[in-house]
């Protein structure tokens, strides 16, 4: 008998009014499994990411490592191991890149409140250090973001999302904005978290990234899960081509 997966939604729906934004989606995600959801725009992809994080009412469940977690707000799904990051990513420029990854974990209300941030004393320095070395950033723990390259950017916002225990990490368009090199990097990143039994959802456009990293893919329009399967299948979908991707995704 298979094990149960890391991470898994049964039958999620997410209604704005008379819209069906996400219509029963139902997806697994295994212990070091990269798996892909993408879809044109719409399609209800960061819906489900909001829905998944406790920011968007929703119907269904949402299981991770055997707990269920739909009813819980935020807070107590990051704390269960659920993390996830932002289209608009933004970092705080006037931190340190560790200063920012800081900023993350610390407690609302806390004894130690902005001193931590502000560098008199960082909570969990071992746990933001072991995260940047594993995105190669261990050099940039007291650089300012605005010193990083767009892709080093991005990955210190993966590396904020990593720390505080996470066990699932929701990835909402991380590779938007770099230029084919840097999104080949940040892949190769997204498969060193992987290898380390995180489980990773990655939503992006960037094609190339999706079919090179992911494990498994699925496909939303409309709400709705129209395939799934491993890239090389996904890519030659007719259902596909025709909801999405326009023409057959060269190898």
């Amino acid at each position: 008998m298979p094990p149960d997966p890391l991470f898994a939604t049964d039958a999620l729906t997410v209604r704005y009014g008379g819209v069906l934004a996400n219509d029963r989606v139902t997806l697994t995600v295994d212990r070091g499994e990269i798996v892909g959801l993408i879809g044109p725009n719409g399609a209800g992809k960061t819906t489900l990411v909001d829905a998944v994080s406790g920011f968007a009412p929703a119907t269904g469940a949402v299981t991770l490592a055997g707990r269920r977690l739909d009813g819980a707000g935020p807070h107590r799904r990051r704390a269960a191991g659920l993390a996830r990051t932002w289209q608009a990513g933004e970092l705080f420029t006037d931190l340190t890149v560790a200063q920012n990854l800081a900023a993350a974990i610390e407690r609302p209300g806390g004894r130690t409140g902005g001193g931590d941030v502000c560098g008199r004393r960082r909570p969990d320095a071992d746990g933001i250090q072991a995260a940047l070395e594993m995105l190669g950033l261990g050099d940039a723990a007291d650089r300012r973001p605005t010193e990083l390259s767009l892709g080093q950017q991005k990955l210190v916002g993966v590396a904020r999302a990593l720390v505080g225990g996470t066990a699932m990490l929701l990835l909402d368009e991380p590779a938007a904005g770099l230029d084919t090199h840097e999104s080949g990097q940040f892949g190769a990143e997204l498969r060193r978290i992987a290898a380390t039994g995180v489980g990773v959802l990655l939503i992006d456009h960037d094609m190339t990234l999706v079919l090179d990293v992911c494990d498994r893919v699925y496909v939303l329009d409309f709400g709705k899960v129209i395939a799934s399967g491993p890239p090389a299948a996904i890519r030659d979908d007719p259902a596909v081509i025709a909801a999405y991707l326009g023409s057959a995704v060269a190898e």
